[in-house]
């Protein structure tokens, strides 16, 4: 029975896939893309990655905290994933914000 299996498998992988995927080309993908994009939700997108860039760059601690407020939980629940107090989330949450306020504004990216 192993013998089967491998020989069954050893054979799926070595066989040229019948439903290989085809390359299509470059105009018909762009014929299937949006006719035009929104520049404010363009703006909205680079903002985001430019936000996310500088959360990657804050202490590790800082960034767990940020990353479980912007997934919406409240302070109780990072304190409790955290080991901190709520009110000392509350604070390093607003301390926080205030500095990727500040570092979004200047265009800085300097570590923290």
């Amino acid at each position: 029975m192993y013998r089967v299996a491998h020989n069954t498998a050893t054979s799926k992988v070595l066989r040229p896939q019948a439903n290989a995927p085809t390359f299509v080309a470059i105009e018909e993908t762009l014929k299937s893309l949006p006719a035009a994009v929104n520049e404010e939700e363009l703006d909205r997108c680079r903002a985001l990655e430019r936000l996310h860039g500088l959360v990657q760059q804050l202490r590790p601690l800082d960034r767990q905290v940020m990353m479980l407020y912007l997934e919406q939980m409240d302070a109780e629940s990072i304190a409790e994933i955290t080991g901190l107090s709520a009110a000392n989330v509350a604070t390093k949450v607003r301390r926080i914000k205030q500095l990727l306020i500040q570092r979004f504004h200047k265009g800085t990216s300097d570590g923290h």
